[in-house]
């Protein structure tokens, strides 16, 4: 059994009756993540890509800019802890959790906090999107959410390309899914030019920030999207795409990025 399942013995009723099966439960996990000494946070995951974790999680919280900002990680998976040594003095953390009204003309900007004042960023990309490759993308996202099919416990992300899934991780918090993409993607240098995320669950206001601070112009869900997401979105220049399921989808935000030629077709 992989790491971030269990195995529980349940009663299930079924057609009449009760029967005793084995069943997987999503594994919940605390991680503590200590920098240059000092204990940072301590979070909620599934106990599994946890480096990758941490290292997109510094990076959201502007703790870090590049993975070359760290001189070491050691990882004490019995314990929960998460030892992190920068090469430079610890950025003063205080107060990031206080509400920052920025100087932008955007209304959502008043929404950010202080740590997303210092990393979101308003995305520059001009990359798009057919919406054939939308539905077949979600489809294939879908078909690879093994932890999920499991459990039906935890939160999945991916990174892709129009042409398909590059990299997907599952968490129990789905902040902890997109925050192990930014890691491998730092961890990695991974280009961007043509990347997208495709996200499982709610398009909220937390999610939309943590895809702008990776500077990703464009963001697919299966679920629909919160109205402060979608003040972020239009602000920050991301093209939202929710409820993508049974040949269907809502783009709500700069829906210039996504084409169609039959749509062409029809209007010349």
């Amino acid at each position: 059994m992989e790491r971030g399942t269990e195995k529980r013995k349940v009663m299930r009723y079924q057609g009449h009756l009760f029967t005793y099966e084995d069943d997987d439960v999503a594994e919940e996990f605390p991680l503590t993540i200590v920098v240059n000494g000092e204990e940072i946070a301590t979070m909620v995951c599934s106990p599994i890509d946890m480096r990758e974790l941490v290292v997109g999680f510094l990076a959201t919280e502007g703790i870090i800019f590049k993975y070359e900002d760290i001189h070491s990680i050691t990882m004490d998976e019995e314990c929960g802890f998460a030892y992190v040594e920068l090469h430079r003095n610890l950025p003063d953390a205080r107060n990031t959790d206080k509400r920052w009204l920025g100087s932008c003309c955007g209304k959502s900007r008043a929404f950010y906090f202080q740590s997303d004042a210092k990393t979101a960023r308003t995305v520059t990309s001009t990359h798009k999107i057919a919406v054939k490759e939308c539905l077949d993308l979600m489809e294939e996202f879908q078909s690879t959410a093994d932890m999920f099919h499991q459990t039906g416990g935890v939160h999945q992300a991916a990174l892709a390309t129009a042409q398909g899934v590059q990299l997907s991780y599952a968490d129990i918090g789905r902040h902890n899914a997109l925050d192990k993409i930014y890691g491998k993607i730092l961890i990695d240098k991974i280009s961007l030019k043509d990347k997208l995320i495709i996200f499982s669950g709610r398009i909220s206001s937390e999610v939309l920030l943590k895809v702008s601070k990776m500077n990703i112009g464009i963001l697919l869900s299966k679920s629909a999207p919160t109205n402060l997401a979608l003040d972020l979105a239009e602000d920050l220049n991301i093209t939202a795409i929710g409820f993508i399921r049974n040949g269907r989808m809502n783009v709500y935000t700069h829906e210039s990025r996504v084409h169609s030629q039959d749509l062409h077709k029809r209007e010349s």
